[in-house]
């Protein structure tokens, strides 16, 4: 079984996604990358107390990215809630999750 996962992108998370891969290692995040995050620049918010601590479960592009959201690289307390990002974009990740690939491979392109 496939265990997908699904978060704000933000440090608490990664945090939560961490915790779930205790539990499922191979757990799969969707939605959780830099590319993401960055098409949705418009939708961002703050992140009122951030997350901070060594997370060992996190694959290298996800711990990139938690870490570049605990150094500020993108902003300062930068949060990008997952209801926030485009329905149609989720369908298709999602999708493509399904259809079996190891990660599933998104281009995101805001109008």
């Amino acid at each position: 079984m496939t265990v997908r996962y699904w978060g704000d992108i933000d440090t608490h998370g990664f945090t939560i996604l961490n915790r779930v891969r205790r539990a499922a290692p191979h757990a799969l995040s969707v939605l959780m990358d830099t590319e993401t995050l960055l098409a949705h620049r418009a939708f961002w918010t703050r992140e009122p107390t951030p997350h901070i601590e060594a997370l060992t479960g996190l694959t290298d592009a996800e711990r990139a990215l938690y870490q570049a959201l605990c150094v500020g690289l993108h902003g300062d307390r930068i949060r990008l809630e997952q209801e926030l990002i485009r329905l149609d974009l989720v369908e298709s990740a999602m999708a493509e999750s399904c259809r079996g690939s190891a990660r599933p491979r998104h281009h995101v392109k805001l109008a």
